[in-house]
């Protein structure tokens, strides 16, 4: 390094040193806070020194000091603009898209399986797990007995749990039944 270079360097610590408490005040009377015009002050020394070799020695650097402050200041009040306090999650939480396609490849397969039991059986699964009728209704709705229903739908869940590959008190629970299964595949 030349001696020229390092009197320059010498005279711009000087001088940046020199205007901190006019940076400081600056900051505060632009943020109103103590802590973040400190943290301002911060930002605008280190931005200096980063760029130190666009000054030209010689010309005002408090000037350029307090250019880079306020531009500093600005920037950062833009940026707060777009940002939404979410501590909690529960903003972004609503910003999340969960994939389509996993679920219409799960009724897709859900409907070919159905497709696949015998019709009392179907008619039976699709009253009790999707529509939600009590095992009652279903067989007034089909005119059989209360029994039959519940023998057809307990049949339809293990024929469904073999074509889908689901073992199912495993995935569901040992409480979730039919009403587990048809709710994975209609989406409810």
């Amino acid at each position: 390094m030349s001696t020229q270079s390092e009197s320059d360097d010498r005279v711009f610590k000087r001088d940046l040193l020199a205007s901190l408490p006019n940076l400081r005040a600056f900051a505060v009377s632009l943020t109103g806070r103590h802590d973040k015009a400190d943290d301002l002050v911060q930002d605008t020394i280190m931005k200096a020194w980063a760029n130190q070799k666009s000054f030209t020695a010689g010309t005002n650097m408090r000037a350029w000091l307090f250019t880079i402050l306020r531009n500093e200041f600005y920037s950062q009040m833009r940026k707060r603009g777009r940002e939404v306090q979410d501590s909690d999650g529960l903003f972004s939480e609503r910003f999340s898209v969960h994939p389509e396609q996993y679920g219409r490849l799960d009724l897709q397969d859900f409907r070919q399986a159905l497709d696949k039991l015998p019709e009392d059986q179907r008619e039976a699964i699709v009253l009790v797990g999707a529509a939600g009728f009590a095992y009652e209704e279903a067989a007034e709705i089909c005119g059989c007995a209360v029994g039959t229903i519940k023998s057809r739908v307990s049949r339809a869940r293990t024929r469904l749990q073999e074509l889908l590959g689901v073992s199912g008190e495993s995935d569901y629970g040992p409480d979730a039944g039919d009403a587990a299964i048809t709710a994975r595949a209609f989406g409810s």
